[in-house]
């Protein structure tokens, strides 16, 4: 599932380029559309990776959705994780 999550991260990253340079408005939209379900899936593979490793699960609790310094959200993530073993 981790190889799935960096393909679909790169599709993503694919799609950005490609609509960053296309001048057809119709072009764009079509791709626009194609890169939301990349998106789509790069969550549920994440989802999936989240509620089967705890560590994942805390990592991303603590920093994901949060207002703070990601940084300082990062580094206590980090030391929750540690403590998870």
């Amino acid at each position: 599932m981790v190889a799935s999550l960096q393909e679909e991260a790169e599709a993503i990253g694919w799609y950005e380029q490609r609509i960053s340079v296309e001048p057809d408005e119709q072009a764009r939209a079509i791709m626009d559309n194609a890169q939301q379900e990349e998106f789509k899936h790069f969550a549920m593979s994440l989802e999936y990776l989240i509620r089967r490793t705890p560590k994942w699960r805390i990592a991303l609790q603590k920093v994901l959705f949060t207002d703070g310094d990601i940084v300082e959200l990062g580094e206590q993530a980090e030391e929750a994780e540690d403590q998870v073993d």
